[in-house]
């Protein structure tokens, strides 16, 4: 499904409900990413006020997705939360989830999941799959924002990536530095990079923090995460 959406909007002379479905993708990355980075008082503000449920359901429904039995409840749980309390809640199961000690019980990165698949030890950075991450973003003028640490191939960090690339495509926004777009354009890139990288893992990924988390807001996110990236 997110392969369709994302080239049929740039074609030219797209119509205006493939253009709504491609905005309704941009949304869906950009509404993702936030609620799979570390919480901030942004992502507890639309949680507690509701609005993340109901952006959503609109995303949701906008793009056709099949969203399971329960997603309502576990969406519609933490509305009306004491925000500063959520804040401390997601921190933690975000923590345990994603960050763990001495790992975490999802890993949130593609090149631990993709090192699994080879047999092999998973490395941060070095390993051949989040290398090739690094250097596709590069190829289109995106890189680490200088000072952080973060591995590019981080769930919200790819989601954002996916964003980006359908924003320019759709739009024609320049990429930095003057990068000319990759051979089959701006969607085409969107297409492989799904392919490539997020449809080999993410599913997966979503799939088992569904099944491991403990906070209904978290299992609602990655209901909602594998029924896009499917």
């Amino acid at each position: 499904m997110v392969n369709d959406v994302a080239s049929e909007g740039a074609k030219e002379g797209a119509s205006e409900g493939v253009e709504e479905g491609r905005e309704a993708f941009a949304a869906a990355c950009e509404l993702l990413a936030l609620s799979f980075r570390y919480p901030t008082p942004e992502l507890v503000a639309v949680v507690s006020s509701g609005e993340w449920a109901e952006a959503a359901r609109e995303i949701a429904t906008a793009l056709g997705l099949a969203l399971p039995a329960g997603w309502d409840a576990g969406a519609d749980a933490c509305a009306g939360s004491d925000p500063e309390t959520l804040l401390h809640v997601l921190r933690v199961e975000t923590t345990r989830l994603f960050v763990g000690a001495p790992e975490p019980v999802v890993s949130p990165y593609e090149g631990v999941w993709r090192a699994a698949d080879d047999g092999v030890q998973p490395l941060l950075f070095v390993n051949p799959h989040s290398m090739d991450v690094e250097r596709f973003m590069r190829s289109c003028g995106i890189g680490r924002i200088e000072g952080t640490n973060e591995p590019l191939d981080h769930v919200a960090t790819e989601l954002e990536f996916v964003q980006w690339l359908s924003v320019v495509a759709r739009d024609g926004v320049p990429a930095p530095g003057g990068v000319e777009a990759p051979d089959g354009g701006w969607a085409g890139a969107a297409d492989r990079f799904l392919s490539e990288h997020v449809q080999t893992w993410m599913p997966r990924f979503a799939r088992k923090a569904v099944a491991e988390s403990r906070e209904p807001f978290y299992r609602s996110a990655a209901m909602l995460l594998e029924a896009f990236v499917r």
